[in-house]
């Protein structure tokens, strides 16, 4: 048992040193600061951990953790609007061009969507997500992606800190 427990150990090391940095990334979106993302990824990872022969036999164990993250800060922050000062991402610098009051006046608005606009947004046009990959991720149907993420675009659309901006376009 003590070296399939060593082995078990080793390839869940392996995952984690693959993936921390994109599910921090996400993590930072849904959360709004890089401590809050921090704990929302560890405690992702001490559940992961805890089931980790489901997790490896997943046909995407990263999408199955990063199922864990959203299902923790929906949790987390279940019936509250939290508004954050977002101000850049961790582990990606700003796309060549973009003016860094832009970027920032961007990631505020994004911040300022409910937690579920805020999701369907983040998984959609940041991770890149199909409309049925985020409906997986998120836990409903593909319709409230589709609903959910079309009301975040547009109250982004119509923050009034966003008009005017010309340099958003890059911002992903």
């Amino acid at each position: 048992m003590g070296a399939h427990k060593t082995a078990r150990d080793e390839e869940f090391r392996t995952f984690v040193g693959s993936a921390w940095s994109r599910l921090l990334r996400t993590a930072y979106l849904l959360a709004g600061d890089r401590h809050g993302a921090e704990d929302l990824v560890q405690q992702a990872l001490e559940r992961a951990y805890a089931a980790w022969n489901r997790v490896r036999a997943a046909d995407d164990p990263y999408a199955y953790v990063r199922r864990i993250v959203i299902n923790e800060h929906a949790r987390r922050f279940r019936r509250r609007l939290v508004e954050y000062p977002v101000t850049e991402f961790p582990d990606r610098p700003a796309p060549a061009g973009t003016d860094p009051d832009d970027r920032a006046v961007l990631l505020a608005a994004l911040g300022a969507l409910p937690p579920r606009q805020r999701q369907a947004v983040v998984l959609r046009y940041w991770e890149d997500l199909s409309e049925t990959q985020t409906a997986e991720a998120m836990g409903c149907s593909v319709g409230t992606v589709k609903s959910q993420a079309a009301r975040g675009l547009a109250k982004l659309r119509g923050a009034s800190s966003l008009i005017g901006l010309t340099s958003i376009g890059g911002a992903r």
